[in-house]
């Protein structure tokens, strides 16, 4: 390993895997380079094969609130893989974590451990439709709930909410059983659920949405939304994948005060490691086998190894008062990064909730970005130059103009303080 570079193992890798990569944001696609191969991990850094050491505000797309490779919850990861790596049986591990669940988050009545988010988001959708007895789906421009195959859509012309789809393989039958819909549109959703309320079973959304960009909601139109899905006998299921457990305990539901028959989980709530999770009210989740005649399995279902590290995690992040902190550490980065942006007199913005955070070219008349269109066609290029001269400091932020960054308590204020000089640098 020590004599290969990332050029070198991205050349092997694409040998192996579609474009040289298992997920495709990591393949640096557009930002003209390849990508850095990494070997080691701790707190806030990343070191590569190389052996240059980076500043890591990815933390694999949000799961490690508390870092990289924390030393309370690798404890407990090892003594789990002394102990067991999976049942494939009933153990109680899940339970525990499934109780502090329950006890933290009450809207979630009865719970079901998956494997990722995806897994989650497709199988809510699945119960959704057994609930109300209907097929359609109302989702966001913009909002990601996965690569499930009747979410991969995007806006089609014509009436509001038409759609097509986004993937090949994705069949146009797939694609016309889910309606889309602007952020931030009253108008467009009232007459989605003019035409087509008796058809939808369920209304899915990030409430924070930030995987197209940080795009921060007016409490005012997610209400709306909730009210008219319910109006209409459609369930209302919050994607709180990325916000669920970082931006408080009980994730948006909480902050805004609304009450999702469905919330879908994963991220930080495996402390790192791949776990999933969708949960709800008792009577929808009394509907999945073997209780009901919804159908979901998996062999790896509630790993043991994901499921102490998750209840480590968040154990801590309540014990150490984890929000507040990363909110004051949050508000360090936003005001220094103005200041940045302010003496340099660049049309940029940076738009932070708690820990999450993303960098944007400002609009025409400085209003907050809220819909995936009022994004400016500069924003890839602008993200480019940013991205490449910070990597070359040694700052790794997500490799991609519309993903957000994520801070976690391993980022200190003097390791806040250096993303700051290396994005002064770069955006210099």
């Amino acid at each position: 390993m020590n004599n290969m570079t990332s050029e070198n193992y991205f050349e092997r890798a694409k040998q192996v895997a579609p474009g040289g990569v298992h997920s495709p944001v990591r393949s640096f696609a557009g930002l003209g380079r390849s990508p850095v191969f990494f070997k080691s991990a701790q707190g806030a850094y990343l070191t590569s094969v190389e052996g240059k050491k980076y500043i890591d505000c990815c933390q694999s797309f949000g799961p490690l609130i508390l870092g990289h490779r924390d030393p309370e919850v690798q404890s407990k990861v090892m003594e789990m893989i002394d102990t067991a790596w999976t049942f494939g049986a009933c153990e109680p591990y899940s339970l525990m974590l499934g109780e502090w669940i329950q006890k933290k988050v009450p809207w979630v009545e009865k719970l079901r451990f998956v494997s990722s988010g995806t897994e989650a988001v497709m199988s809510a959708l699945r119960v959704a439709r057994a609930a109300t007895g209907r097929t359609k789906i109302l989702k966001f421009e913009g909002c990601y709930h996965g690569h499930v195959d009747s979410l991969l859509v995007k806006a089609g012309s014509g009436l509001a909410g038409v759609t097509a789809s986004s993937s090949a393989g994705v069949s146009e039958q797939t694609a016309s059983e889910t309606l889309t819909v602007s952020l931030d549109d009253e108008k467009a959703l009232e007459a989605v659920f003019a035409r087509e309320g008796k058809n939808i079973a369920a209304l899915i959304m990030e409430p924070l949405p930030a995987n197209y960009g940080l795009l921060i909601q007016r409490k005012e139109f997610i209400q709306k939304a909730c009210a008219l899905a319910k109006a209409n006998g459609a369930l209302v299921i919050f994607d709180e994948v990325i916000s669920g457990f970082r931006v408080a305990l009980g994730g948006m539901a909480e902050v805004l005060g609304i009450k999702p028959d469905l919330a879908t989980y994963g991220k930080i709530l495996g402390g790192g490691f791949p776990v999933g999770c969708y949960g709800g009210r008792r009577d929808l989740m009394d509907l999945i086998a073997p209780l009901g005649q919804v159908y979901q399995a998996g062999t790896l279902s509630a790993n043991p190894v994901g499921m102490v590290a998750g209840l480590a995690t968040l154990e801590k992040m309540e014990r150490e008062n984890g929000y507040q902190v990363l909110e004051k550490r949050g508000q360090l980065l936003e005001n220094k990064v103005n200041d940045v942006i302010k003496n340099l007199n660049l049309p940029l913005n940076f738009v932070r909730y708690g820990s999450l955070f993303w960098l944007h070219t400002k609009t025409a008349d400085g209003s907050p970005i809220r819909q995936v269109e009022q994004i400016a066609p500069t924003q890839k290029e602008t993200f480019k130059k940013l991205f490449l001269n910070s990597l070359d400091r040694g700052l790794y932020l997500a490799p991609n103009a519309y993903e957000v960054g994520f801070l976690s308590l391993a980022h200190t204020e003097d390791v806040i303080n250096d993303m700051v000089k290396i994005m002064g640098e770069s955006l210099a």
